[in-house]
């Protein structure tokens, strides 16, 4: 009997053993199939946020209507569900087999959209938004786990390199120099670590990247000044100066609304598409923050990715991105659309796409940077077929009596060697013609106030060819060769 006894309790205890055991396994069974499920729904979510994404890459820059606003808005919903996920759930997709660097490519999309909105506003919040979210990639190494393992991801290391250049250009135009000469060399060093994981690619397009990095921040340095490009409470007129301005507009006030922004030279020094041309009128036309809502936050790394403050730009995606928290202290900057290397039917379209939108009370900025020389393949004012261009600038070139062009006995003077070259160039001719802009070319906008900077060797000659059209008092020119 007592052997017996022994007996039930030892299976008794053997049963107590093995259940926790079982019931362990039974949890962790559990726990895996809810992460799996996490898993799939991330999955769905980050497919549906980058197919809204891509409508709005695929919009041009200097898009502004009802259309650009609804896929901007789409967009940024989506990308607020899928990082309010990750955040929420980021242990249990950790533990099904979610990698950090695809956290980082969420944060970089991002920061895209933001730095998008950016570009179409030229709201500096959304340049400070694109900026909080690159940093903090940078700061908690969400690509640097990918980089350090056994078998490298070239398309991985592809978006690591582009992820760096926009990050490099978002703290440039912010001023960030300390910060700027930091990713330059993170990126270089990254090229040279590329070419050593990854010989049998070829990294001459990346090395062009970091020779162009090196160039324009060389050249950018060597240009600074005691006081910076933006316009500064402290050193410009202050908005109270306004009234005082307006006693000498007796017809009406002009606010500068848009601009647009160009340049197309030889070997001309540049970093992706923004040239130093373009990127010194940018900043020139607009306002240094000096408000408490420009100030980025602390930011202090935390488990699940988000950012302890939330005042002002926090890093937290802001749904409303029609939303008004610009610096009070300082009027809106205007809006610009940049454009790297345009044909001339580009140019013409995107001016009279922003002409278009302009309201009655406002100016056109409009700044080519282009040569006036004859390195366009262009010997004489001839097309293809050897016979004499377009009637208007036949007119031009003749100065006959009655034609709206003609010009002044001094213009004609002023260019009598230059006749055939009333033109900036940008670029070389292709199969439809010359790339030459033509001074007549831009008459159809001046019904709309316009301020034309010609930055070119053959300035003169087309401030000259605007003789006539300045009597209408609806167009000044700045000329500078």
């Amino acid at each position: 009997k007592k052997t017996a006894r022994e007996r039930l309790l030892l299976l008794l205890l053997l049963l107590l053993l093995r259940r926790p055991r079982a019931t362990a396994m039974a949890e962790e069974d559990d726990r895996g199939a809810v992460a799996s499920d996490d898993l799939a729904q991330f999955r769905s979510l980050v497919h549906a946020a980058d197919r809204k994404f891509a409508r709005v890459r695929d919009l041009p820059p200097w898009a502004r209507g009802p259309l650009h606003l609804l896929h901007c808005r789409k967009a940024f919903k989506a990308y607020t569900r899928l990082w309010q996920f990750q955040q929420q759930r980021r242990r249990q997709l950790l533990a099904g087999g979610l990698r950090r660097w695809e956290i980082g490519d969420i944060a970089s999309r991002i920061g895209q959209l933001y730095y998008g909105q950016y570009q179409r506003t030229s709201e500096v919040r959304f340049l400070l938004e694109a900026y909080v979210f690159y940093e903090a990639i940078v700061s908690r190494g969400y690509f640097e786990a990918a980089r350090a393992a056994s078998r490298p991801d070239l398309k991985l290391r592809y978006k690591e390199l582009r992820f760096y250049v926009r990050f490099l250009i978002v703290a440039l135009l912010l001023n960030r120099t300390d910060e700027v000469r930091q990713l330059a060399d993170r990126f270089r060093a990254l090229v040279e670590e590329s070419k050593a994981a990854f010989p049998a690619t070829n990294f001459k397009e990346w090395k062009q990247v970091a020779q162009e990095i090196s160039r324009f921040l060389k050249a950018d340095a060597s240009s600074k000044i005691a006081r910076p490009l933006r316009y500064n409470v402290m050193f410009d007129a202050h908005p109270s100066s306004v009234p005082h301005i307006a006693r000498f507009h007796a017809n009406r006030v002009l606010r500068l609304q848009d601009a647009l922004l160009t340049s197309y030279r030889q070997n001309e020094i540049k970093l992706a598409e923004l040239t130093l041309d373009t990127f010194r009128m940018l900043q020139c036309l607009e306002w240094e923050p000096s408000g408490s809502s420009y100030q980025l936050p602390k930011k202090e790394s935390c488990e699940n990715g988000a950012l302890s403050d939330q005042s002002g730009t926090s890093g937290l995606i802001d749904i409303n991105i029609a939303a008004d928290l610009m610096d009070p202290d300082l009027p809106p900057n205007p809006r610009k659309a940049v454009i790297y290397h345009p044909s001339i039917s580009h140019l013409l379209a995107v001016t009279a796409t922003i002409c278009e939108e302009l309201s009655s009370d406002s100016i056109l900025l409009i700044y080519i940077s282009a040569s006036g020389k004859t390195d366009c393949s262009v010997a004489s004012q001839k097309d293809f077929h050897g016979k004499p261009s377009n009637s208007s600038k036949a007119n031009h070139a003749s100065g006959k009596k009655g034609s709206p062009l003609s010009r002044p006995a001094a213009d004609d003077t002023l260019n009598s060697n230059t006749n055939l070259r009333s033109y900036v160039c940008l670029g070389s001719q292709g199969t439809g013609g010359s790339n030459n802009l033509y001074p007549e070319d831009l008459v159809p906008f001046t019904r709309k106030p316009l301020f034309l900077i010609i930055d070119s060797e053959n300035s003169q000659a087309f401030k000259a060819d605007y003789t006539w059209c300045r009597k209408r008092r609806n167009i000044c020119i700045a000329s500078f060769t």
